[in-house]
């Protein structure tokens, strides 16, 4: 794939040109890896979704183009699978234990709660461990009682203002994420602000509350309707399209809140000495494209999804500078021998979110 490439440094009193963030990659590549991957999980009993998972991560960082140089995956498909295993071996016994022993599962349950910062730490460690760019690994340095705060007591407490201080408790979770990542020994440092997340969780709530009513006339209007019985196929092909528009609201939405708060993020984050990020992800723009692709895939039964992902991931490049600054050429790789991946997919598979994006 062809790429561009901008100067990385500048000289003393020279102004340094921000870098264009690219994607190379196209659907129709994708589509392909994709498809083998589906099959040949389930051909082997999801024993390859392993070797699927680090494909498709090797397939989009290594599209990822930033000042001429690629983005790398480093883990490799036995790390996952193993760290997989113990993971879903670990779900089964506390899925068995409960059924029997009710009051044993509930103090599993508490523990698995103490757990979860653990878990979350863990796995961000290994994926920014797993992450290169420049031969330099990215890291993280969270520890356990910043996690505990940030992931278990303040969103429990925010249940107690009838979630109001959600947004505010975004704000902490998304600062500790990524005020803990080092680049070799680099931090970054991120000023968020929380009226940033009220603005963007206010505009949403409003936006959602007229198209859900929006919906709801829709729905009544079709519900009402004097139907022959000759008509009923069509009535009931107008029922089935409220899945897809129900979806399709609830993709806009994501997408103008996941544009503000993005745009806020990486446009106050730096990587001391090293980058400065820029970020003009339009959220009309971006809530268009999460909701057509939720509507192409449902309408596709799944087929589309090789595309919308390929189309959301250039969309988010598009919108992303990066001013590399003369700091760069001088990071230290401090990383060293990753963690399992163990608590990365146990976090998943107990349905906890530890992504970036």
């Amino acid at each position: 794939m062809d790429s561009t490439s901008t100067p990385s440094a500048a000289q003393p009193g020279s102004q340094t040109v921000p870098s264009q963030l690219q994607f190379t990659g196209n659907g129709k590549e994708y589509f392909g890896i994709w498809i083998v991957n589906i099959l040949l999980t389930l051909l082997t009993l999801g024993i390859y979704s392993a070797w699927a998972t680090v494909r498709n991560k090797q397939y989009f960082y290594g599209h990822t183009v930033l000042d001429g140089h690629r983005f790398d995956y480093l883990a490799t498909p036995l790390q996952i699978l193993k760290g997989r295993l113990l993971a879903v071996g670990l779900f089964v016994i506390y899925s068995v234990v409960s059924s029997y022993f009710s009051l044993v599962g509930v103090l599993m349950a508490l523990g698995l709660v103490l757990l979860v910062p653990w878990m979350i730490n863990q796995g961000l460690k290994f994926s920014m461990r797993m992450t290169r760019y420049r031969n330099i690994r990215f890291a993280f340095k969270g520890n356990f009682g910043d996690a505990m705060v940030n992931f278990v007591v303040l969103p429990f407490f925010s249940i107690f203002t009838l979630y109001l201080a959600m947004p505010w408790v975004l704000k902490r979770i998304d600062a500790y994420i990524h005020s803990n990542i080092l680049y070799g020994d680099k931090p970054v440092h991120v000023q968020l602000q929380g009226k940033a997340y009220y603005k963007a969780a206010l505009l949403v709530a409003v936006l959602g509350i007229l198209m859900m009513m929006m919906l709801g006339i829709a729905l009544s209007l079709v519900a009402d309707i004097n139907i022959n019985p000759g008509e009923l196929g069509g009535v009931n092909s107008g029922m089935f399209l409220i899945v897809p528009l129900y979806l399709f609201v609830i993709s806009a939405l994501q997408g103008i809140y996941q544009a503000q708060i993005r745009n806020h993020i990486l446009n106050n984050a730096q990587i001391e000495d090293v980058a400065e990020f820029k970020s003009n992800l339009e959220p009309q723009r971006y809530a268009l494209i999460l909701a057509t692709n939720a509507a192409a895939i449902v309408l596709t039964a799944g087929l589309a999804f090789p595309w919308a992902k390929v189309r959301k991931v250039r969309a988010l490049a598009e919108a992303t500078q990066v001013v590399v600054l003369p700091g760069a050429d001088q990071v230290l790789d401090t990383a060293q021998q990753a963690d399992s991946s163990f608590a990365e997919e146990a976090a998943n598979v107990f349905d906890v979110d530890i992504s970036l994006t």
